[in-house]
């Protein structure tokens, strides 16, 4: 039997930050306005800005400075961080009153499967059913993307912005998405899109004309991925609990006998790390940190962690890793378990694709970064990172927004 068509959405709240600010502010409505961490200092930067203020080519990480010469008019706000949450919180709310098949994504944006709730057209009247009711009470803006996967979904939101909804079908993908640049596609970074154009590929079509084993001699795992997507594949389900999931994938073994011999240990510490590396190909992700733990035959528990610059998800670098940060952790005493861990995971080709609460508090109180963020942002800037929405009374202190944006999601699973 085929399997059934999807039909997903990705909802990409629009410049998320500022339209939050206006939604509080009505008084800021129509004009140009800027979020930004210290506008009284000169080395501050735009965390984001309305589209008013983006006519007048201001963006994302642009200096303070720059943006006021620009636009004399443009009106700068600091970032009220709770709100933000409590728009994010709202937004999804309205999402799972239609469907619990809602994955949030990060603060501004999420997937939404429908597949169960509508039919062909209906899609179309359902997808303006939730953003008028967003903007009609939230007072918040939103674009929506509609397609059978979530590639195409997510390519489909940001073609039309703000307050736009985008059909982008399988078909539609040689005509659509083939004539972009290759660094449009979501997926690819500065670097992959350097390393491609190199290579004389320069849009998404380029990519897709070279057979699947070209792009993975280039690229790797990365680019087994991003040449299926650049045909309109994309098999990743909708899963509403992908946002309680650690950033990590692990496994550990309790050894039949507490193990004495280093070979025997090191031939326990490939297997582990096969698996891992077979679960990280599985979910599309590469990681930064490898973690080892040991537990002895008396039960103390002990872990040694190292961070890399480079991508890990290899079997072989894995392993090899895993057993130097064993050979320093290991006292010569009995091991009764032994783990392997990858974690700070993300997409690979993508530094970040979404920045979290933190990344906009370092923004706006870490100025001495600023060349840094900078870097980070040009990547994400493709992509936008900004939203906003209606409010209610500060329940509580946050120290932490991106554990808050979990720890909401949690709550509202547990209800």
């Amino acid at each position: 039997m085929a399997e059934q068509a999807r039909i997903l959405f990705h909802l990409d709240m629009n410049s998320f930050f500022a339209s939050v600010e206006q939604a509080y502010d009505p008084t800021l409505k129509g004009k140009p306005v800027a979020v930004a961490g210290n506008p009284k200092e000169r080395k501050g930067i735009i965390i984001t800005c309305s589209y008013e203020a983006r006519a007048y080519g201001i963006y994302t990480t642009m200096p303070v400075w720059e943006a006021k010469r620009k636009c004399p008019s443009l009106l700068f706000v600091t970032p009220t961080f709770e709100r933000y949450r409590i728009a994010s919180q709202a937004m999804f709310a309205i999402l799972r009153d239609y469907t619990s098949l809602v994955e949030p994504v990060s603060i501004d944006e999420g997937y939404v499967d429908v597949t169960d709730i509508v039919e062909g057209a209906q899609a179309i009247k359902l997808a303006h059913t939730i953003q008028d009711r967003i903007k009609r009470e939230l007072d918040l803006p939103c674009s929506i993307g509609i397609a059978p996967n979530k590639f195409l979904a997510k390519m489909a939101s940001g073609m039309k912005k703000p307050m736009g909804i985008t059909i982008l079908r399988k078909r539609d993908v040689p005509q659509v998405l083939w004539p972009l640049a290759v660094g449009e596609m979501h997926g690819v970074g500065d670097k992959t899109e350097k390393k491609l154009n190199d290579k004389g590929i320069q849009t998404i079509g380029d990519l897709a004309r070279l057979s699947e084993k070209q792009v993975q001699e280039m690229l790797g795992q990365h680019g087994e991925k991003l040449w299926r997507r650049a045909h309109g594949i994309d098999r990743r389900l909708v899963d509403p609990d992908s946002v309680y999931e650690r950033k990590s994938v692990g496994n550990s073994k309790t050894l039949s006998i507490d193990e004495t011999s280093k070979l025997a240990l090191f031939a326990h510490i490939d297997q582990l790390s096969t698996k891992v590396a077979d679960r990280l190909k599985e979910k599309g992700y590469v990681g930064y940190v490898v973690n080892v733990q040991v537990r002895y035959h008396d039960w103390q528990n002990k872990s040694k962690s190292r961070t890399f610059r480079e991508s890990i998800y290899k079997k072989a670098d894995i392993a090899r890793i895993s057993k130097q940060l064993f050979t320093e952790l290991w006292n010569e005493e009995p091991v009764r378990l032994v783990g392997v861990t990858v974690q700070d995971l993300k997409e690979p080709g993508e530094i970040t694709e979404q920045l979290t609460f933190e990344s906009y508090e370092q923004i706006a109180k870490e100025e001495p970064v600023r060349n840094l963020i900078e870097d980070l942002q040009k990547k994400y800037g493709k992509t936008s990172i900004q939203k906003g929405i209606k409010l209610k009374k500060n329940t509580g202190s946050t120290s932490s927004f991106s554990k808050d944006f979990l720890n909401d999601h949690r709550r509202k699973k547990d209800d």
